[in-house]
């Protein structure tokens, strides 16, 4: 995941999950362009408080739906 851009965070459904929605890039060099997609993974929380976004699920992963959905 390159050049991530743009994002927004939403809760599921049920409000147990927190989410991020982003757009990004498979390539190193592609940057800015119009090869990014859209995409969207859960993310958790540390115990500092800080966001644990976890490792980037890579294009075609399939990934459980937002909790209550």
């Amino acid at each position: 995941m390159f050049a991530p851009g743009h994002n927004g965070f939403f809760k599921s459904p049920d409000g147990t999950e927190d989410w991020i929605v982003y757009h990004a890039n498979d390539s190193a060099g592609g940057g800015c362009d119009m090869n990014r997609s859209t995409r969207a993974q859960k993310f958790t929380w540390n115990a500092d408080g800080t966001p644990n976004s976890g490792t980037p699920a890579r294009l075609g992963v399939a990934l459980n739906s937002p909790s209550g959905e």
